[in-house]
């Protein structure tokens, strides 16, 4: 009698069991394995993590290639992604054959920081080709579905030129630090040849520059100019370039020629630090923060990942920083927002869907 109404217990709670196992099946989302614990992020919550960006340089030289990189650098890591960087040593056959590698090691998108069109344009197919996203900075690329960012490097131009004109009170002598051959540079030297012309009694009575040792150069051959032309004999120097700016500066300062005052594009911690200088001759430059212009690279990178619809072009405005709305106290370029409307902390190219990456 015992062993009756023991197997007809262990008859019920077998039954019992079933009944929960098939419970628990039937109230299970679809696709689950079971094992998930409650309150766990899965990766299907964050399909974009992982993904493999290349970084494909013309050249990384100066403080302002580096806190772009940093900048790269930063938000590629916020959307849980890997970077490769990839630097040409401002040789453009090897720049084109880091583009093809990146394309041939299936990268997941692939970021440009300048280069010529006639260099990128056909590694820059082929990415698309294999629907490889592409995002180019600083260059003049036109294909289709590529994203092409660049700072209004005329406005920039323009920026710098118009306090220069002011400061010499509209004539004198000038020396102009730049370079051809890269896209933005001929931007900015469509604004200068325009505010040349526009401006008949400011001379230009030097022009040089190159971008190997642009710095080191240009101290050099600042250094040559000064001897050629005593004090007084030039106002101001208007240089296309960061680098440029240092160099011609350091030549300056170190000739003792204060007289003449140094206008730049662009901007770095060291930048800041020469301007803020009040023994320096560099007073003002143009520019974007290069951090920024790396996040919002990045950023739309990944709406393309996403699929969103993407601007074929992203122009980054710049503002306007001189020596007179500085602290005299040291400070870095991330503190530069406090005294400088507009600088840094963009938030261009966030989507709201972008804030489920953010750390």
């Amino acid at each position: 009698m015992v062993l009756k109404i023991r197997k007809n217990q262990t008859l019920v709670l077998s039954l019992l069991l079933v009944l929960v196992l098939i419970t628990s099946a039937c109230g299970a989302k679809p696709g689950s394995t079971g094992n998930a614990v409650q309150g766990s992020e899965s990766s299907s919550d964050k399909p974009l993590q992982g993904k493999r960006i290349a970084l494909i340089m013309e050249f990384n030289t100066g403080t302002f290639s580096q806190q772009y990189v940093q900048g790269v650098t930063e938000e590629v890591e916020k959307f849980g992604g890997t970077l490769t960087k990839f630097v040409a040593d401002n040789d453009k056959a090897k720049m084109a054959s880091l583009l093809d590698s990146a394309v041939t090691q299936r990268f997941d998108a692939i970021l440009t920081d300048h280069g010529s069109p006639e260099v990128l344009t056909p590694g820059v197919k082929k990415a698309t080709d294999n629907n490889i996203p592409v995002i180019v900075f600083d260059s003049g690329v036109e294909v289709p579905g590529v994203t092409v960012l660049s700072q209004d490097d005329q406005q920039m131009a323009e920026l710098t030129l118009t306090q220069l004109k002011k400061d010499i009170g509209g004539k004198g002598n000038i020396v102009k630090v730049w370079v051809a051959g890269f896209a933005p540079m001929e931007r900015r030297q469509v604004s200068y040849a325009k505010f040349m012309k526009e401006n008949p009694d400011i001379k230009e009575v030097a022009t040089f520059g190159t971008s190997q040792n642009p710095a080191l150069d240009t101290q050099t051959q600042m250094e040559a100019i000064l001897k050629q032309y005593p004090k007084g004999e030039i106002s101001a120097v208007w240089t296309a370039w960061d680098e440029f700016a240092k160099g011609a500066s350091r030549a300056i300062q170190q000739a003792g020629r204060n007289e003449i005052k140094v206008y730049g594009i662009d901007m770095s911690d060291e930048d800041l630090q020469m301007i803020q200088d009040p023994n320096n001759p560099w007073v003002a430059s143009a520019a974007v923060d290069p951090k920024d212009i790396g996040r919002i690279q990045v950023r739309y990178a990944y709406q393309k990942l996403h699929g969103d619809k993407t601007d074929d072009a992203v122009v980054l405005n710049p503002v306007y920083v001189s020596n007179d709305q500085l602290p005299k106290e040291q400070i870095s370029t991330s503190e530069l927002s406090k005294y400088v409307e507009g600088w840094g902390g963009s938030k261009q190219g966030l989507q709201d869907w972008m804030k489920d990456y953010s750390k």
